[in-house]
């Protein structure tokens, strides 16, 4: 292993994903009785707190299952297992995430669940990490799943008029990931003085594009960080949003429990089109106008300031839940 491959593992800034399996296998085999017995007060508290409205706006986006939408229940039931029931998923952080807020429900309540990076509507009311921005996703019900990798803010106390005038883009690229080809085949090798790209896996069309991984530390160097949807969304949004860098993308096609479409174009982030045609004059746009670059700075830090209190993030998380167990099982305990 060279030197540059070991300096990357140990300063990513990226969480600990050892850190989350020994916590995740601990919750697992702990019994699940106090959990259970705190739910009804932890939903309580709801009623006591001065940001109910938006709380209650929160799970009604991420649930947006009503007892009228239509769906095949027969399909459901087919599908459906108990909690108690719930094998290992093949990805192991989705299992774990989901099974630390299903935990404090009766595990006889039945449920749909499917891991991975999803971009297809469901058939029948299924909880997701991702699903298509659109208003017939009713059926893909968002819980935080994935949350180690993507849920990821940073201290950046570099201000934005020291950081360099250059977009950096650092990413896989793969067959779900065609937006990412077409913002190389134009970018790559140092064909824009403006944008730093480069791959962080091998393209066999493209072997040349391919350069070392950098840290998200090494990332906060630079004005702009490029934030491309890859199998579902773009993972680095969340840490690019909490920085004193600006995310920049074309509009969201997909969301998480981050809510990628409430997010407003040069508000929260700068927006260019899928083409990518206009991304260097929206660049220096805003190299030329830095006050609004940073209004837009600052707009992304209140927007991060809503998940950061993990108690609030909990309480959401089993408000969806109890939704989704009350209309899909008629009850949540």
């Amino acid at each position: 292993m060279n030197k540059r491959k070991i300096y990357y593992l140990l300063h990513n800034g990226k969480n600990s994903n050892l850190k989350f399996f020994i916590k995740g296998y601990l919750r697992e085999y702990t019994p699940k009785f106090f959990d259970q017995w705190s739910l009804d007060r932890i939903l309580r508290s709801l009623d006591e707190r001065s940001d109910k409205d938006d709380i209650l706006k929160r799970v009604a986006y991420y649930c947006k299952l009503e007892a009228d939408t239509p769906y095949d229940r027969q399909a459901w039931d087919e599908k459906a297992i108990c909690l108690r029931n719930q094998p290992m998923l093949p990805q192991k952080v989705y299992y774990f995430d989901a099974m630390e807020i299903a935990r404090y429900f009766d595990q006889s309540l039945r449920w749909t669940i499917k891991s991975g990076d999803i971009t297809d509507l469901m058939p029948v009311p299924t909880v997701v990490k991702s699903r298509p921005l659109g208003d017939d996703n009713q059926n893909s019900i968002i819980l935080k799943l994935e949350k180690n990798r993507h849920f990821l803010f940073v201290d950046d106390k570099k201000p934005w008029r020291e950081k360099k005038p250059v977009a950096i883009f650092r990413g896989d690229l793969g067959p779900r990931k065609e937006n990412r080809d077409v913002f190389m085949n134009l970018f790559a090798d140092g064909q824009s003085k403006m944008i730093d790209a480069a791959s962080t896996n091998r393209s066999e069309a493209h072997p040349e594009w391919q350069k070392g991984k950098m840290t998200i530390g090494e990332h906060l160097d630079y004005k702009f960080v490029m934030s491309l949807e890859g199998n579902d969304v773009a993972s680095n949004l969340k840490w690019v949003m909490s920085s004193n860098c600006i995310a920049v993308t074309p509009r969201h096609t997909r969301e998480t429990w981050f809510m990628e479409g409430t997010l407003i174009p040069n508000y929260h982030y700068i927006e260019v089109k899928d083409d990518f045609s206009d991304l260097e004059e929206r660049l220096q746009y805003y190299i030329d106008h830095p006050d609004e670059a940073e209004a837009i700075i600052q707009h992304a830090h209140e927007y991060i300031d809503q998940f950061r209190d993990l108690k609030r993030e909990r309480l959401i998380s089993l408000l969806v839940l109890k939704k989704y167990f009350e209309i899909t099982n008629g009850r949540y305990k």
